[in-house]
């Protein structure tokens, strides 16, 4: 089921290209004919000689030409945009052609240089932290009396930056959190980062790929305009194996409201159900409800550094996936998803490789991304599995697949 698209770059590509220097003027056969100003603008004065770029960092041509253009390495056509974004992995020097109609051809090369620092295939910040309510909230990170949203996200990207990296829940649908890396993560065949959880298979799990899996949605980002930070025209969700079917909810609100901690709790008939009336809640749908509070956890499940009456959060809702195998409330399942979404796989599993050619717009549209800079992870789910509690996406760290060193 994965999309197949052009991609910019790959390792079979990357070993037929020599390296060597070639003129790249423009020769005098390639303007013999008149230049048509609605294709090619007179703005446009031809490629430079050579372009230099580090590898893991996107060189952007812009041409502002229309109509039939295609940019190649060899005989490799490696985009027919009117913008050309490369990326490469390996640092080399690429023969470049531009081809414009049937007529115009200009040449240069890419000169893809060694970084100057070292780059790390890990996060390497955190820009928020934003979770649901949840079981685990105000604990992983752990809140302390006084702290502050900036606080909080820093806490999270102290758990989370570089290879040893701790987690972090994310509580009920919609809670998330955003995260950069220190270079482009290039978007090349097949897979290209992993997102870090805590699922696991259950032995006693009568479906295969099934026991404590709680996906969490993913969008990725491309810092087109090279500003450091994720903006929000530049987030894209993958697209994962259950975005098309219709057990799928687009535009999915939530909100929830702040409890009194000191009202009289409202047991269940279970034991482990100390507050079934705790934490109120109400979605786009027209459901409405309460999250129950357990014997496990006593803290408060509303995050301590929020002052407002109610938050909420607007997403793709997954179905629910967790299931009371043993009918008699004690043995609850969480089935895994094919691919696509964060801690939904074990982290030695391929299903929790993301592809970032997976990336559609809010049309339900592919895109072609160059690679990502920005990732984000919310939970996908609205449900609470019995004594488990509610479903909730936790990461623990993310990589890319393609730096190895």
């Amino acid at each position: 089921m994965n999309k197949k698209t052009i991609n910019y770059l790959t390792a079979g590509f990357l070993s037929l290209l020599f390296v060597g220097m070639l003129a790249s003027c423009q020769h005098d056969d390639e303007v013999a004919a008149p230049i048509d100003p609605e294709v090619i603008p007179p703005t446009f004065k031809g490629l430079d000689t050579a372009y230099t770029i580090e590898r893991f960092r996107v060189l952007s041509i812009p041409t502002n030409i229309s109509g039939n253009i295609t940019w190649s390495i060899n005989d490799s056509i490696i985009s027919q945009n009117s913008e050309l974004e490369f990326i490469s992995t390996k640092t080399a020097i690429y023969p470049l052609t531009l081809k414009v109609g049937t007529d115009k051809v200009f040449h240069s090369k890419i000169k893809v240089t060694k970084e100057a620092g070292t780059l790390s295939k890990y996060i390497s910040k955190v820009f928020d932290f934003r979770p649901a309510v949840g079981q685990f909230m105000n604990e992983i990170p752990e809140f302390d009396q006084g702290n502050t949203t900036a606080d909080m996200i820093k806490k999270a990207n102290n758990y989370l930056v570089g290879s040893n990296s701790s987690m972090v829940s994310l509580g009920g649908f919609g809670g998330y959190v955003v995260f950069g890396f220190d270079h482009t993560i290039p978007n090349m065949e097949g897979r290209d980062f992993k997102v870090l959880g805590n699922a696991f298979f259950g032995n006693s799990a009568n479906d295969p790929r099934s026991g404590s899996c709680e996906p969490g949605i993913i969008m990725v980002a491309y810092d087109k305009n090279k500003n450091g930070k994720p903006d929000d025209d530049e987030w894209y969700e993958i697209a994962g194996s259950e975005y098309f079917k219709n057990t799928t909810t687009k535009n999915y609100s939530i909100t929830y409201f702040k409890p009194n901690e000191n009202k009289t709790p409202v047991p269940g008939n279970d034991p482990w159900q100390t507050d079934i009336e705790y934490i109120k809640w109400q979605d786009n749908q027209g459901n409405t409800g309460f999250k129950t509070r357990n014997t496990f956890h006593s803290q408060s499940y509303y995050p301590l550094w929020f002052s407002d009456a109610s938050y909420g959060f607007t997403g793709t809702r997954l179905k629910d996936n967790f299931y009371d195998q043993s009918g008699a409330g004690n043995y609850w399942v969480g089935k895994s998803y094919e691919f696509g979404y964060a801690d939904n796989a074990p982290n030695n599993d391929e299903a929790s490789n993301i592809d970032i050619s997976w990336a559609v717009d809010r049309n339900g549209k592919y895109v072609k991304l160059p690679g990502i800079d920005f990732v984000k992870v919310y939970t996908g789910i609205n449900q609470e599995a019995g004594w488990l509690g509610e479903v909730s996406t936790e990461v623990a760290g993310a990589y890319d697949l393609h730096l190895k060193k």
